[in-house]
């Protein structure tokens, strides 16, 4: 069996989620840095792996690509115990995978990238305030939700959990306050605690 090759950005949490799954299910990967400040993204070979330019890409074989992050989690999850069987339930993991992409991550990830990452918080001031508000109105939505579960889905750790976790957890990243969200702080911890956890910043090699 051919190793799996992760093309990714170590400070990404799109690529992070990928990261964290493969750790958790104890599955080797070779991880190959491509830095998205430099367009390494924007090559010609790149775009032969993934023609939308971005990371992650997971190398599933020679010639075989798969992009977009929560796909990959989907792919990576099936058979395991971090995507449930049962019908109902799997699609409420869809339902949280396609929230994140749609009304998280897009009004999350970018302010950490700009703040932290970019450290252009001048230069992009008129863009983070139009996107802040609805960052916290995704933060509202999980908030709501864990206050009465564990997890997002039937009460256990699935791959809807890490692909919320990835950018969640490092919101403060982007100058959002975590600490009017005691649920959310809560539910942090507990993926914490799961086996295998790696933080964002562990340059995973198997």
């Amino acid at each position: 069996m051919e190793t799996l090759r992760l093309y990714d950005f170590l400070p990404s949490g799109n690529g992070y989620k990928i990261r964290l799954l493969l750790s958790q299910i104890g599955m080797p990967f070779e991880r190959i840095e491509v830095n998205i400040l430099k367009d390494e993204t924007r090559t010609p070979e790149f775009f032969s792996k993934n023609p939308n330019g971005k990371i992650p890409v997971l190398e599933i074989k020679s010639g075989k690509y798969l992009a977009e992050s929560n796909a990959i989690l989907v792919y990576l999850s099936e058979g395991t115990e971090f995507l449930p069987y049962d019908r109902f339930l799997r699609a409420q993991v869809m339902q949280w995978l396609f929230f994140e992409q749609n009304s998280h991550q897009p009004f999350i990830a970018p302010l950490r990238f700009w703040i932290s990452i970019l450290g252009k918080a001048e230069e992009y001031k008129e863009a983070i305030e139009q996107r802040r508000e609805f960052g916290y109105r995704a933060l509202k939505v999980m908030e709501n939700h864990l206050q009465s579960h564990n997890f997002f889905v039937d009460e256990r750790y699935t791959i809807a959990d890490i692909a919320l976790f990835a950018y969640t957890h490092v919101a403060d990243e982007g100058n959002f306050d975590l600490k009017q969200f005691p649920a959310i702080q809560a539910w942090i911890e507990r993926v914490k605690t799961q086996p295998r956890y790696i933080s964002i910043k562990e340059e995973v090699q198997h």
